[in-house]
């Protein structure tokens, strides 16, 4: 059984880790406002078994006119369970989590590999790719809802 649900930031470290942050240590896997009240964590479960996380922060990139935004990071599906909708359902999670805003921009640094997934969901890329270091070329990308 398929569920989605909240989950504390520590918690996302289990599909973090050995996705995003594979050989790093775990406190890498701490992002800058994961404690904030205005975050928010999801996580996948599969039979009670966390096999997805999405990380949905109330952020604002100064490159967008909108005032509200919010920025997706730490997504995540461990590699057994990938390609099969389980990311899809997950950033649908975050889109319909805040259905009830107006003129929102859902915006986040997207790794090349992950480009195609997400256009398929309408989001855009936005620029130049560019580097993070020791994690690799990113694109910046963003849908506009509502």
């Amino acid at each position: 059984m398929k569920k989605i649900q909240n989950i504390s930031s520590t918690a996302t470290f289990l599909v973090r880790q050995p996705v995003l942050r594979k050989g790093k240590p775990l406190e890498s896997c701490l992002f800058d406002g994961d404690d904030l009240s205005t975050t928010n964590h999801f996580g996948l479960f599969i039979d009670e078994n966390l096999i997805g996380v999405v990380s949905f922060f109330k952020n604002k990139n100064t490159i967008f006119n909108t005032q509200n935004q919010f920025q997706i990071r730490g997504m995540a599906i461990l590699p057994e369970f990938q390609r099969k909708g389980f990311g899809e359902d997950l950033v649908k999670h975050c889109e319909t989590f805040i259905k009830n805003e107006n003129n929102i921009t859902i915006w986040f640094n997207a790794r090349e590999k992950a480009v195609p997934f997400y256009e398929k969901l309408g989001y855009n890329k936005i620029g130049n790719p560019f580097s993070i270091a020791d994690i690799g070329l990113h694109y910046l990308m963003k849908k506009e809802i509502g």
